[in-house]
């Protein structure tokens, strides 16, 4: 039987880093269970897990991919149509209608067209419009497919030759409820990065993306372990003629962390799969699910051995997890970060002690609630000091896990 729900857990050590900093260049950090943790945000993991370039990586996968920018309409709206001979004026006025039809006007923007109309006394306002006016004023989400087919509705506006101040009103025509209906039906319409992590837009033209993966925050299974790491950059040339050094050319200090972290995700497999193929989520099942099952596949592998971190030329801050636990249901997903509300203990060692710990809490939880459907395990140490007394299933590494998480997308 399928299952809406794959939860993955996972357990990774750092030794002397700083994965993520906060706005003073400080580890960030959470109180829990009464000790204060090390922490890394949500948005960190995601972004590392998005951008990776390497082998499994997202951008590798036949899915459009999104992009994230203040300057998407400039650049791939504005340029192109001037690039095709489209007068200046025209080609503003254009582009600018398009965002704000597709995007919303804000306060702001029209207190401005307000001031700029009062100035230019019955001007055009896209005669004299900036550069800037064709950044959005905050980062957007918008899907490759998205875009194409705003600047084809673009091409072909300019193509009627309408009056620069037709140019809002005519767009909002092509872009009515049939242009709302082509939208929907574009497969991964708003690209990768929207179908997976979601977005948040409010306009009409475009469709709310809720996020099909959802990503808690990490943080050490014990208390921060904080340590403040002086340091001073040698000046080569600062010496005297016998070679004898003479001072240094800067001295600081920064913060270093090390830990062992539990992190968690949880993929919404209908959700995925609708984001994915542009189909209602009740359909998922008769859905081509390949796509979201690739998807999977490759977010195992990123979850166990991409690393978040500052700091990159100074700590080398790359692990591999020691364990990621797979749980498929149907029921509503719950963490297994209150097996560490009370702090691990150090000795006789940090890994058994969080093995020993995650087991106790996973069988209080089966007793009380019942167990999930099914549950895959990969790791290394002491692995069935969480294993034993559970119903689980074994894989020997983690390509045989992320197998056995794919096919999860499958049944």
């Amino acid at each position: 039987m399928a299952s809406r729900f794959l939860q993955l857990h996972f357990l990774t050590s750092y030794p002397s880093a700083l994965l993520n900093r906060d706005d003073a260049g400080f580890a960030k950090r959470i109180p829990f269970g009464g000790v204060t943790r090390t922490r890394i945000s949500s948005q960190c993991l995601k972004r590392h897990w998005r951008t990776f370039d390497g082998e499994f990586s997202l951008r590798a996968l036949s899915a459009p991919g999104s992009i994230r920018s203040r300057l998407t309409f400039e650049r791939f709206v504005l340029a192109p149509l001037l690039e095709d001979g489209v007068t200046e004026k025209l080609a503003r006025a254009v582009t600018k209608a398009l965002m704000e039809e597709v995007l919303g006007k804000s306060e702001k923007a029209k207190k401005t067209q307000q001031d700029g109309d009062k100035k230019t006394k019955g001007s055009s306002a896209a005669e004299a419009e900036p550069a800037e006016g064709m950044r959005t004023g905050q980062i957007t989400v918008l899907g490759r497919p998205e875009v194409e087919y705003f600047l084809q509705q673009a091409r072909e506006l300019c193509a009627a030759a309408p009056a620069p101040e037709e140019a809002a009103q005519l767009l909002k025509e092509r872009l009515g409820k049939e242009g709302k209906e082509n939208l929907k039906k574009l497969r991964c319409a708003a690209g990768l990065d929207g179908a997976l992590f979601g977005r948040m837009v409010t306009a009409d033209i475009l469709a709310r993306g809720d996020a099909a993966v959802h990503v808690a925050h990490a943080f050490t299974v014990h208390a921060e372990a904080p340590e403040s790491d002086y340091f001073s950059a040698v000046d080569d040339l600062l010496q005297t003629d016998e070679g004898e050094q003479l001072g240094s050319g800067h001295i600081g200090t920064t913060e270093l962390m090390s830990g062992l972290f539990y992190g968690y995700l949880v993929v919404d497999l209908p959700l995925l799969v609708s984001n994915l193929e542009a189909c209602p989520t009740e359909d998922w099942l008769a859905a081509d699910r390949a796509l979201a099952a690739d998807v999977v596949d490759r977010l195992v592998h990123l979850v166990a051995t991409v690393s978040p971190g500052a700091k990159l030329g100074s700590t080398a801050p790359y692990a591999y997890a020691h364990l990621i636990l797979a749980e498929s249901s149907n029921a509503q997903p719950r963490t297994l970060a209150n097996a560490f509300l009370k702090p691990v203990v150090e000795q006789p060692d940090v890994v058994l002690s969080a093995y020993r710990a995650l087991q106790r809490h996973v069988l209080e939880l089966d007793a009380m609630y019942g167990a999930p459907g099914k549950r895959c395990v990969a790791g290394i140490g002491p692995v069935e000091e969480l294993t034993s007394g559970l119903s689980v299933e074994r894989a020997s590494a983690l390509a045989g896990f992320a197998a056995w998480a794919r096919q999860r997308v499958l049944d």
